[in-house]
């Protein structure tokens, strides 16, 4: 296994289990404790982990943009959960957008069975994902490959977004706030997340539970701006009243 690809697997541990230990790693991956030691320090400096006596733990800022490969292993079951519920809502012949989250790739993969549906994504795995439908029409943004993601940004990105008009926006974001709304780590992404939540009928945020409450780098949109709140879980009553108020339809469970 390459040290790169080691280091990734380590990353997803630590997003499942928040810790992970020295000598067990070393063990599961039949390398010194030294080269552990190695890998870890490298995972801080880059700011996804840090460093305890004996492991490390994860670095749980909201401002860190989490390779993708890492992000996709996260909360599998509650994004299926979300996937099962937005999939039910589209019909044949619907056109849709979908941005490069890994939730956005799981509700590709769960509406497979509908017919003619037009996809237009920034995201180099829906691409792939879909490739394979016929009777769709699968669009790409088009831009500039973002470094250490399979996604596509930037004004190519951008522009060509804005020239079109679906059904359904569907996209996901870091962080969900009552006051600041929705926020990202990365501003590229958020810029196309922005572009996409102006270009449908209906805009709706992907979500698990785990982004309520939490603030990230730079602001999507307002809450106002999106229709409807899909997510694996009943958010705090605070939450229920708060969508509520605004006209925001909420999907949960």
């Amino acid at each position: 296994m390459l040290a790169i690809e080691r280091r990734s697997e380590i990353l997803a541990r630590l997003q499942e289990e928040r810790k992970v230990v020295v000598s067990d790693l070393s063990q599961l991956y039949n390398v010194t404790e030294e080269t552990i030691r190695r890998d870890l320090e490298k995972l801080e400096n880059e700011g996804l982990a840090k460093k305890t006596y004996g492991g490390a733990v994860l670095n749980e800022s909201f401002n860190i943009d989490l390779p993708y490969t890492v992000r996709k292993k996260a909360n599998v079951s509650g994004k299926q959960q979300i996937a099962e519920k937005i999939a039910a809502m589209i019909e044949d012949g619907d056109h849709i957008m979908l941005d490069a989250s890994s939730t956005a790739l799981f509700i590709a993969k769960r509406m497979k069975d509908k017919k003619n549906i037009t996809v237009i994504t920034n995201s180099l795995e829906i691409l792939l994902e879909l490739s394979d439908r016929t009777g769709w029409k699968i669009l790409s943004t088009g831009g500039r490959l973002k470094e250490g993601g399979l996604a596509l940004v930037g004004y190519q990105a951008e522009r060509m977004i804005s020239t079109f008009h679906v059904d359904y926006a569907i996209f996901s974001c870091k962080g969900i706030d009552i006051e600041h709304g929705l926020t990202d780590a990365n501003e590229s992404d958020a810029q196309i997340k922005k572009m996409i939540s102006k270009s449908a009928k209906k805009k709706i945020l992907a979500v698990d539970h785990s982004k309520f409450d939490k603030i990230s780098f730079t602001q999507v949109c307002d809450l106002s701006e999106i229709d409807m709140v899909v997510t694996d879980e009943e958010p705090a009553e605070g939450w229920k009243q708060a969508l509520g108020s605004a006209g925001i339809e909420l999907v949960y469970g």
